[in-house]
């Protein structure tokens, strides 16, 4: 597969540029018939993917200067200081929320208000941590013994205070939830359960619920994208070996699966052939994933992740993008949840940032937002 990488970062330039003047202050989340429907500060302020534009202007601000992305992305971020005012819709996912607007801000302008913004996100994420069974609870549906997988993908948000306040507790906590989630939700092939349920005030383990997948045992692909791209960025913040093994079996196990359905990723690894559904944005997610295992293993190793990472970017732009600038999304046929069919096979705002994340990584122009 041929992978035109310049040719592809002007398109989305044109594309990102068309969508920030037509969009304006607004915050989008899915977009179907190539028009994004809802402005996620009217719907729900709090919703967990409402970072990931303002990630997407920050990558490409950061790769061609141009200060409208700068302008679009703080539009984000000065909206959220309501979400995180009023606090109580905010969950596990405030990694996903500020990573992407306040700590992307601060780390590429030395902003201090998105500074401020960034610590308090991570204070509240450090709050659901439970000892009693060493994870960050999950949601806010009445439901404290929850950890899932995604959270792997938040705890960079405690990395980053660590470092930034050089205050140890803040590591101590994403190790404890990604060494439990090492344990408990990956599997010995490398595949990994969506949720774990334990009782909260012993943390003994008492469900593993199906989640956004087929069913109780099964793999959905985007929780296997997130413990490869979350089990690599465990080993980056920490260099515990443990991690990036983990992130390799993971890794191995979702390159076996979409090998065999030409490079882009089924809902679930283990559901019924029919219906077909695919989620285009686990398989951009994963490939993010590979690009960061393929920097941090050793120089023989290395193919097997990136080679990998090429073939699934180059078959999500050979056939599943929407190139047209009158158009929202431009990822197609991302699916949230397994049999879900309002967000079956549309255009999903973090599949946008996570295919223009790996596209930039191809270039050596990203910008490292975890």
């Amino acid at each position: 597969m041929d992978l035109k990488i310049q040719e592809i970062i002007e398109k989305i330039d044109k594309k990102l540029q068309a969508e920030c003047i037509r969009l304006g202050d607004q915050i989008p989340y899915m977009a179907k018939e190539g028009k994004y429907l809802e402005d996620m500060r009217k719907e729900k302020l709090s919703w967990w993917t409402n970072g990931f534009f303002a990630g997407m202007n920050w990558q490409m601000y950061h790769c061609t200067g141009n200060p409208l992305y700068m302008e679009t992305a703080r539009k984000t971020e000065q909206e959220l200081d309501e979400a995180l005012r009023l606090y109580v819709g905010l969950h596990h996912d405030v990694g996903f929320q500020f990573l992407h607007t306040a700590v992307a801000d601060y780390r590429l302008t030395g902003n201090e208000e998105s500074k401020v913004r960034g610590l308090h996100a991570a204070n509240l994420l450090a709050g659901r941590f439970n000892p009693i069974g060493n994870y960050i609870r999950a949601w806010n549906r009445g439901l404290p013994g929850w950890m899932i997988v995604d959270c792997l993908m938040n705890i960079p948000l405690l990395y980053w205070a660590a470092e930034e306040e050089q205050d140890p507790r803040y590591s101590y906590i994403a190790d404890q939830h990604a060494h439990t989630a090492l344990e408990y939700m990956q599997r010995g092939d490398g595949s990994c359960n969506h949720i774990l349920v334990f009782d909260p005030s012993t943390g003994e383990i008492v469900e593993r619920p199906g989640g956004q997948g087929y069913g109780e045992g099964s793999s959905w692909s985007r929780g296997q994208s997130w413990a490869i791209y979350g089990f690599a960025l465990a080993y980056l913040h920490t260099k515990k070996p443990e991690y990036l093994d983990g992130a390799k079996r993971a890794a191995h196990y979702f390159i076996s699966n979409i090998a065999l359905t030409d490079y882009v990723s089924l809902v679930d690894f283990r559901a019924p052939k029919e219906p077909v559904y695919w989620d285009t944005s686990a398989t951009a997610c994963a490939a993010c994933g590979l690009l960061q295992i393929a920097e941090l293993v050793p120089e023989l190793e290395k193919p097997l992740y990136y080679e990998s990472a090429v073939k699934m970017l180059a078959a999500l732009e050979e056939k599943h993008c929407d190139w047209n600038p009158e158009n929202d999304g431009i990822l197609l046929n991302g699916t949230g949840t397994y049999g879900k069919l309002e967000d079956t096979h549309v255009s999903l705002i973090y599949g946008d940032y996570f295919f223009v994340e790996g596209i930039l990584r191809l270039a050596d122009k990203g910008f490292m937002i975890w």
